[in-house]
């Protein structure tokens, strides 16, 4: 498997190091529900662990649940921030933890719907709080930490020599923002360093005892201890969307390497952002679309996977309502179609077999899903390769995919469309010509094109 490595700035090669591949994965913060930008990222997750599988690796995945620490204006230093969470306590006048809790439970309704592997732990950061204590205590202890005006304990930023490899913000070029000057930025000695565990009193909720104070943990210590603690310090393939790339993931690997005494990520992967029609999605723009909004529209969720395996993970896509209408379309027809194909008893062919492999060395080059969808595509219009044959490569394929190819069709026609197929193959098979256009008439009526090629009849939706 190859991918875009974003430390490296090339394309290299990723494989466990021993019989698991160890994923981490930054998760949501819960709460809002998660609109489809966000879903794509935690799309990219199910693609990696998909492809391992098909390579017959073994994997370790982690995705965490941020339920407390992050700010609504993360640039804050001391505790004056608002956490998103407490936020929407207050909008929606409920206890934070609930509302964590339903957000967290649309969040995996959202990726059930997608068909998206489930992590093998989601580790909340609430109920990781003496790790994330633990871990700042050894940062303290090794010189990496320190206490700030306010009661804070702030990371040194200046402590670790490497910081910028990631993202290429080296300390050197780094300026104070305007919103770190004046109150806040007085807590801390540098104008770089970062909150590992924020001061709060005793007025706030979503506190904790701590040798600092009564307080609560900074976004970015949360996933440094949930990924060490899980995964260990060798972690194969650590993801996210760009956005995190700075400050997060940069803050995530100089906290992680200080602490482990090495580099404890191998591969830092990122998704782009995913505008829709033409806008990045936003309140204010009114174009925040969830998952139930395509439901509410009759659309399949999968028809907005099958939306983002067409563009390459790390491109910017600009999706809209046609390209989901048409990828909804395009996975009814396919599996319609799979139920005529398939054929039990079949062998599969040299040529099948190689054209497995084809599709295999795309998607691992890069996750080329582009480019498999094309191969499929292709496939599905060549008359020369039999009908049966055809069937394997999309159900191989589908174990990438993820586009449930195997369900049975439920709505109103699928089954008289079936039925009308098997018929007409059968008066085909028998000579009866007359009674295999008048089938065929039929089958226009319900909006479905059948062509004969020499090794069955095909069929797909009329434009």
């Amino acid at each position: 498997m190859r991918l875009y490595d974003t430390k490296a700035r090339a394309v290299v090669s990723v494989a466990p190091a021993g019989d698991v591949l160890k994923i981490y994965a930054c998760g949501p913060t819960v709460y809002r529900y998660a609109h489809v930008g966000n879903l794509r990222t935690f799309l990219l997750l199910d693609l990696i662990t998909r492809l391992a599988h098909l390579n017959g690796w073994k994997t370790s995945v982690i995705q965490n649940i941020t339920d407390v620490g992050h700010l609504v204006d993360d640039t804050q230093v001391d505790a004056q921030g608002e956490d998103k969470i407490l936020e929407q306590a207050k909008l929606e006048g409920k206890d934070p933890f609930a509302i964590a809790r339903f957000y967290e439970e649309a969040f995996h309704k959202d990726l059930k719907a997608l068909n998206v592997l489930p992590a093998d732990v989601y580790p909340r950061a609430s109920e990781s709080i003496q790790l994330i204590i633990d871990l700042c205590q050894k940062l303290e202890e090794a010189g990496h930490a320190y206490v700030g005006t306010d009661g804070s304990l702030f990371f040194d930023a200046r402590s670790f020599p490497t910081y910028g490899a990631l993202s290429g913000n080296s300390l050197d070029h780094l300026k104070p923002g305007h919103r770190l000057e004046g109150k806040g930025g007085e807590a801390k000695r540098f104008h770089a360093d970062w909150a590992l565990w924020k001061n709060a009193g005793t007025d706030r909720a979503m506190t904790w005892p701590s040798p600092w104070g009564n307080g609560f943990p900074g976004w970015h210590i949360e996933c440094s201890a949930m990924s060490l603690e899980h995964l260990g310090e060798s972690i194969d393939v650590h993801l996210g969307g760009i956005d995190l790339r700075f400050p997060h993931h940069e803050d995530e690997r100089a906290q992680s390497d200080s602490v482990g005494g090495l580099e404890v990520v191998k591969h830092w992967v990122h998704g782009e952002h995913l505008l829709f029609e033409g806008r990045k999605m936003s309140k204010s723009s009114g174009n925040v679309v969830l998952v139930s909004d395509l439901i509410a529209r009759g659309f399949d969720p999968l028809a907005l996977r099958l939306s983002f395996l067409e563009s390459r993970y790390r491109t910017q896509l600009d999706l809209s309502w046609a390209a989901i209408a048409a990828a909804h379309k395009t996975i009814t027809r396919w599996r319609l179609q799979l139920t005529t194909w398939r054929n039990p008893e079949v062998v599969m062919t040299p040529a099948t077999s190689q054209a497995i492999e084809q599709g295999l060395v795309l998607l691992q080059e890069d996750l080329n899903s582009p480019a498999l969808i094309q191969l499929l595509r292709k496939i599905e219009k060549d008359d020369a390769l039999p009908l049966d044959q055809r069937a394997i490569l999309f159900d191989y394929f589908d174990q990438f995919l993820g586009l449930d190819l195997t369900r049975q069709e439920v709505k109103e026609g699928s089954t008289e469309i079936n039925e009308l197929l098997r018929l007409r193959e059968d008066a085909r098979s028998r000579g009866e010509w007359k009674r295999s256009d008048e089938l065929r008439e039929a089958l226009a009526d319900l909006d479905v094109e059948v062509r004969d090629t020499a090794t069955g009849q095909a069929w797909e939706w009329r434009s």
